[in-house]
């Protein structure tokens, strides 16, 4: 009888663990799918030649719970090839070639997952810096919702889309924001 009853608590110890096992299993693999269902579909990538792009996008992630990549050129742009006012500086060159595209030195990685992406620059001769031509181009957009947003000196979005939307035709543009100095809560009632 002693067998039998140390038999029969043995068997009973070794289902509950079996059931605590699976439980845990369960609870990770809940844990696992939840992880999956937080990942951002939304992205806010940007160039920012002088800070002041990045800290439009940074607000702007932040407010649309969204990730975040920094569009680094290959080559940094230093403050005399950002001089406007020289004709040989190389954004003039750059801006007066719509055909440059500037080398990326990084990528987004997994661009898939992502169902909206904001691009930010600032505006350069009236457009975006045709280094936001290169990024585009990178990746597949199609189907994707592309916001453009911007920052400026001064002007608005000139002719941007003009020459931006052949990069990725198959993308689903909206209007370019400008987000030059703006607050948070400026920022929140753009998007909406």
């Amino acid at each position: 009888m002693k067998r039998l009853t140390t038999i029969v608590a043995l068997s009973i110890t070794i289902i509950l663990c079996a059931c605590a096992g699976n439980k845990e299993q369960q609870g990770s693999a809940q844990q696992n799918n939840s992880e999956k269902m937080e990942k951002k579909t939304t992205l806010v990538a940007y160039f920012s030649a002088t800070g002041t792009t990045k800290a439009a996008a940074e607000k702007l992630a932040e407010l649309v719970n969204a990730d975040i990549h920094e569009i680094q050129p290959k080559q940094p742009y230093t403050d005399a090839d950002l001089d406007w006012h020289n004709q040989q500086s190389r954004s003039s060159v750059e801006m007066k070639d719509k055909s440059s595209r500037p080398a990326i030195k990084n990528k987004v990685e997994n661009m898939d997952q992502y169902n909206t992406v904001y691009i930010g620059y600032p505006i350069w001769w009236y457009i975006a810096p045709t280094i936001i031509n290169t990024f585009v181009e990178q990746y597949n957009l199609e189907g994707k919702t592309v916001i453009p947003f911007f920052t400026s000196g001064g002007s608005e979005a000139g002719e941007t889309m003009k020459y931006l939307t052949p990069s990725a035709p198959n993308a689903n543009w909206k209007d370019p924001i400008n987000l030059t100095g703006k607050s948070k809560e400026e920022i929140k009632k753009l998007v909406k």
